[in-house]
């Protein structure tokens, strides 16, 4: 990860100096040689102004003369801007100067012929014995067709060079400053990128490892911020899946553990008995009689043990079509509590049913509703010793509330929560007398959550268990379709 924030800081470093360097420099350069073209031409521009007012004021002096310096020299304090004169011959006559070291020296012969023939002239004289060129004008001298010679005012480029100078010195300060805060800015930029991604990359590897609960923690709303978001959720979905892994793993543990104690017992009963028959140790016909009758109690118990397996394997595969129809609550459990009321008198219990008046018809599959309370009441006889079993309906708003209570030894609280689960009995030491697959209560909720109906259960040790579901009337299943 920090080649890549080199890489990153290398590649921002890179942009931002191109930018800055050039754009700098383009734009410095543009500046330049536009102000030095500006200044130049109003420089110009002034200096042929002064010339022509040079020449009105000595335009009908035709010789030189006392008068006439000092004409040139109030001129030249006047303009700061120093004059010469010049002949038809293009040499030098007269100067506004002092220090006549220029008089009798030459101009050059184009300048002379253009300034004789009426036009001006711009140019950067070399004049002989002066070292800095200057940048001058000249006019011509006199009036109309009465030329004299020629008017020349100049100045020295060095002042305007100067200007030029700091200019492009000022450029250069300001380059260097740019490559100054684009370094800063590149540094801030790359620390706020890499940053986050390194978290992003630490995070990823724990992810790798297979520790899905680490998520990445960056407080930006970029795109960097939706990468980690983006990290975030596929770790939660990587959890939930591992989660669903081991939950699923240990099912099938629990699965296969719970259907091996449940077959082991019966099994070993059944070789028990059959290798004492076999063995000829039971010589009586009423013995023999006995040990047939709990090996068949025992197949059954097999049996049922398979077809409740299969029955909930097919529930949770969603492989059972119910046969949906308007169903007669008060039919059902009449039949369910007559089907039991033999086996609960044997134990000395009551089975009473209590049903409201005008109850509707619900819509659902007769044959599981009858299963559901079967269940019930199977697990009520089993587990109540004296008292009675009540089964009871009524009409709770869009559903039909179906309640089947006991008086029996009752559920802890702790066991309460997994009484729906499967092979799961409350009371094992009664187990053994009261054989069950544990089955029974896992395939009801899988029939109500099909029946897209509810249940609950409450109950108190040494009070009893009320068992109840909703289930939806046919009124409530047609405006839901």
């Amino acid at each position: 990860m920090l080649g890549t924030s080199k890489s990153i800081f290398r590649r921002l470093l890179f942009s931002f100096l191109a930018t800055v360097l050039v754009g700098l420099g383009i734009s410095g350069l543009l500046i330049s040689l536009f102000a030095r073209e500006y200044i130049y031409d109003s420089k110009e521009e002034e200096m042929l102004r002064m010339a022509k007012k040079v020449n009105v004021a000595i335009q009908n002096d035709d010789q030189v003369n006392k008068r006439l310096i000092n004409q040139l020299v109030s001129l030249d304090e006047a303009f700061d801007t120093r004059i010469w004169l010049f002949d038809k011959d293009g040499k030098i006559v007269a100067t506004s100067m002092k220090d006549e070291v220029f008089t009798g020296k030459s101009v050059a012969v184009s300048i002379a012929d253009n300034v004789l023939k009426g036009k001006t002239a711009v140019t950067e004289l070399q004049i002989e014995g002066l070292e800095d060129p200057m940048l001058s004008v000249s006019v011509p001298w006199g009036e109309g067709e009465k030329v004299y010679g020629g008017i020349i005012l100049h100045a020295p480029i060095e002042g305007i060079e100067k200007t030029f100078g700091q200019m492009r010195e000022t450029i250069l300060w300001a380059t260097l400053f740019g490559v100054l805060l684009s370094t800063a800015m590149v540094s801030y930029l790359s620390w706020s990128i890499s940053r986050p991604l390194r978290t992003i990359e630490r995070t990823a590897a724990e992810i790798g490892r297979g520790n899905y609960a680490e998520r990445v923690r960056v407080d930006t709303s970029d795109e960097i911020g939706d990468v980690a978001q983006t990290i975030n959720t596929m770790a939660e979905k990587l959890e939930r899946v591992e989660q669903e892994r081991h939950h699923l793993e240990q099912v099938r543990n629990d699965f296969l553990a719970n259907v091996s104690h449940e077959l082991r017992t019966p099994l070993t009963a059944i070789q028990g008995f059959l290798e004492a028959l076999q063995d000829g140790l039971v010589e009586e016909e009423e013995a023999r009689q006995k040990y047939y009758a709990v090996m068949y109690s025992e197949t059954m118990q097999v049996n049922r043990l398979v077809d409740d397996l299969m029955d909930l394997m097919k529930l949770e595969n969603n492989e059972v079509n119910l046969a949906k129809f308007p169903v007669d609550v008060a039919e059902v459990m009449n039949k369910v509590a007559f089907s039991f009321r033999a086996e609960a008198e044997e134990k000395g219990l009551g089975i009473a049913v209590e049903l409201a008046d005008d109850l509707p018809k619900i819509y659902a599959d007769r044959d599981r509703v009858a299963q559901i309370l079967k269940n019930f009441v199977k697990n009520a006889v089993k587990f109540t010793e004296q008292g009675e079993i009540r089964l009871c309906a009524v009409a709770d708003e869009s559903y039909v509330k179906i309640q089947v209570a006991d008086t029996g030894i009752g559920i802890s609280q702790d066991d309460l929560h997994r009484i729906w689960e499967r092979f799961f009995k409350v009371d094992r030491g009664r187990s053994k007398n009261n054989k069950g697959t544990g089955l029974g209560l896992a395939i009801v909720k899988e029939l109500v959550e099909l029946h897209e109906g509810k249940w609950s259960v409450e109950s108190e040790p040494g009070v009893g268990s009320t068992f109840t579901v909703w289930l939806p009337t046919v009124a409530a299943s047609r405006q839901s379709t």
